[in-house]
């Protein structure tokens, strides 16, 4: 189901806490909601609509194929290669600095509650970085 989106700071800066096997609805419900949205937005996090829980959802262009990824309770594992960018976000206006990685490694847990491991890189990889801040109440 889409649902509206949050721009409400304060609540987009509190943490989230760990997503559970019943929270695969809010899952689906953040996948739509991005779909709704792909002209102007390639990642959501679940605070984005309303759920303080750890669920992201992305555009995932690593592969020859663009597809969509949700993680729950995604922790990047390994980094490297810092630089500085500067990003948007569909819930605040304008743009701010930050540092990102061009490559990373994330575990997470996938819609069939499966522990699984990613590396990403480039676009994708900054893409999933400012996703994963915003479970942890980091303001873009």
């Amino acid at each position: 189901m889409i649902k509206e989106l949050v721009h409400d700071t304060i609540f987009l800066a509190g943490k989230s806490e760990p997503a559970t096997k019943e929270d695969l609805s809010i899952a689906q419900d953040l996948l739509d909601t991005l779909i709704a949205h792909r002209e102007g937005c390639v990642g959501m996090a679940a605070n984005m609509i309303g759920v303080r829980k750890c669920i992201i959802a992305f555009l995932d262009e690593s592969g020859k194929v663009s597809t969509y990824t949700v993680m729950l309770n995604p922790v990047i594992l390994k980094k490297d290669t810092p630089y500085e960018t500067e990003e948007g976000c569909l819930s605040l206006e304008g743009v701010r600095p930050t540092k990102r990685y061009q490559n990373i490694e994330v575990e997470y847990y996938d819609f069939a509650w499966k522990k699984q491991r990613m590396k990403l890189s480039g676009w994708t990889a900054q893409i999933c970085q400012h996703e994963v801040d915003h479970l942890s109440g980091r303001i873009i």
